[in-house]
């Protein structure tokens, strides 16, 4: 008989040992046994811990942006080059010229040799022909020019050549390219000075790209005339909207006339 049999007490005696100052300890053999097993129970039903979520910050609301595919480059359009005279050429474009017409003289006087051979900018009017030489603001003041230097009086031949750019027709009588017609004009005109009037009649028989404010001031001998010199000077149209330039051009006026021999 083991102690748990021995000691089973009822109500009554318990109190009765209470009484007497004597304490029983009732062992529990059952429930020391079943302890374990609760405990092993009690940690399989447990739920795991939970873990503890971290607030979440502002990196983890904003998404990361993504990160844009790397684009091919496209190579950078060359520019294109400016066309030179040659390549105008090659277009159709050229620059052509007129022929001569004398000025301060009748029509019989027209093969005089000698003198000026003035070649001027003149493009042709929309119809494609030229009005008169001295027609306008810009003909008057060439005529105003011209006068001052004493060419008025019809005793010193004066020969004026337009010339513009454009395409040559190839028709009889048609303005033809300054660089194949030029030299046949003035072998029959013979003159004794050539005076360019604008940029473009300086640029084409002086064979510069210079700027014409580069170009006037000087007398150039000019071998397709049998080296009669050139002097280049502005425009009457250019001299129109820009008053301030007409006493350089009055000096290049002076310095062409120094060019004229006495015999002329």
């Amino acid at each position: 008989m083991n102690a748990v049999q021995t000691l089973k007490l009822d109500a009554r005696r318990r109190a009765m040992l209470d009484e007497m100052g004597v304490k029983v300890w009732w062992p529990m053999p059952e429930v020391a046994e079943a302890a374990p097993v609760a405990v092993e129970a009690a940690a399989v039903a447990a739920p795991p811990p939970a873990v503890r979520e971290r607030a979440p910050s502002v990196a983890d609301e904003v998404p990361a942006a993504p990160v844009p595919a790397a684009r091919p480059v496209a190579a950078a359009p060359a520019l294109a080059a400016r066309p030179t005279a040659p390549a105008l050429l090659a277009q159709g474009a050229a620059v052509l010229v007129d022929a001569p017409r004398r000025l301060y003289a009748e029509a019989a006087d027209e093969a005089a040799q000698g003198g000026w051979l003035v070649v001027a900018d003149m493009p042709p009017e929309a119809d494609g022909r030229h009005g008169e030489p001295f027609a306008g603001d810009a003909g008057k003041l060439l005529d105003n020019m011209l006068r001052a230097l004493k060419l008025h009086d019809g005793r010193t031949p004066v020969h004026l050549m337009r010339t513009h750019r454009g395409v040559g027709a190839g028709q009889p009588g048609s303005p033809r390219p300054m660089d194949e017609a030029f030299a046949e004009h003035a072998a029959a005109l013979a003159p004794s000075l050539v005076l360019a009037m604008g940029p473009l009649a300086a640029q084409s028989l002086m064979q510069s790209a210079d700027p014409l404010g580069k170009l006037r001031g000087r007398a150039v001998p000019l071998p397709s005339a049998s080296g009669v010199p050139v002097v280049a000077t502005y425009h009457p149209a250019y001299l129109l909207r820009n008053p301030a330039d007409k006493g350089r051009a009055w000096a290049d006026l002076c310095l062409a006339a120094e060019q004229q021999t006495p015999s002329n």
